[in-house]
């Protein structure tokens, strides 16, 4: 992709995605991903509805009526977009590749970050860590991210989500709000997500097509493994052969849900043809 090329994709993107973060998704992130620091600012009379925790005893002793304690967020955050480049990423039937919707809702969430003064970082892996950015501020820095996302090449194709989660627990010693992007056709991370989970506010996002799911009857077919890059031929009119595919896509599925939720992790679903924005939206409401 020549450059001009690229640069139109970014700035198309960017126009889409900062829309959607300045009118949707900005005051929904806020409320979701408060600041976890809280510094007291001052006290003030107690009114109806505030919390009675906060109350200062001295001072509504001294004036002989409640008055509650004032804090201030400590509003500065860091999130890590977690990016999966491995080969299957390239799957896409309907209107768009699961890359390029990746790319939209990484850029969305980057963008919302950016109006709370959020720092963004971020991790291209597939069985290794094929680049990091580290967290910085600013649309610059965004737009950066952006292009890597649309045009970055990985080395493999394969995928190991349990070696990027221990890369990001080394690298980010403070609390972070982490967004995994994957399909997770993937196995053995449920220990790593655990750890993960306990220092790091995680949440995996599955982009996947609705075509994955199951295999339609059509006959012999020539298949390639992405990941593998195996060519084999499947007999697709065998009723087990469909069966068999459709029950180890949903073992997939329940061991993604399973091992997020078991470690407090939140999950999304997205499939290509429906809305991200829906999906986010709900998602922050529910936790906000």
């Amino acid at each position: 992709m020549d450059t001009k090329e690229l640069l139109k994709k970014v700035r198309k993107i960017e126009i889409k995605t900062r829309r959607l973060s300045d009118h949707i998704f900005g005051g929904e992130y806020h409320s979701t991903f408060k600041g976890r620091g809280m510094t007291f600012s001052e006290v003030r009379q107690y009114q109806f509805g505030d919390d009675v925790r906060n109350i200062d005893w001295n001072v509504t002793a001294r004036y002989n009526e409640p008055f509650v304690k004032v804090f201030e967020e400590e509003r500065e955050l860091t999130m890590m977009l977690m990016v999966d480049v491995s080969g299957s990423k390239l799957f896409g039937t309907i209107e768009q590749f699961k890359n390029e919707v990746v790319t939209e809702i990484a850029a969305t969430l980057a963008f919302s970050a950016t109006q709370n003064n959020d720092k963004i970082g971020l991790i291209l892996f597939s069985d290794q860590v094929e680049l990091y950015i580290p967290p910085k501020k600013g649309r610059s820095h965004v737009l950066r991210i952006i292009r890597e996302l649309i045009e970055f090449e990985p080395e493999s194709k394969k995928t190991n989500l349990a070696e990027a989660l221990k890369f990001l627990t080394n690298v980010m010693k403070k609390k972070a709000i982490v967004f995994v992007l994957s399909d997770f056709i993937v196995d053995n991370y449920d220990h790593t997500v655990k750890i993960v989970s306990r220092k790091h506010d995680v949440t995996g996002i599955r982009v996947y097509d609705k075509l994955e799911e199951f295999i339609p009857n059509l006959g012999m077919v020539q298949m390639l493994d992405e990941e593998t890059g195996e060519l084999m031929l499947v007999n697709t009119s065998s009723k087990q052969v469909r069966r068999n595919y459709e029950k180890f896509h949903r073992e997939k599925v329940n061991y993604f849900k399973e091992s997020f939720s078991r470690s407090g992790a939140g999950t999304i679903d997205c499939r290509v043809d429906e809305s991200y924005v829906k999906k986010l939206l709900g998602y922050f409401k529910q936790r906000g």
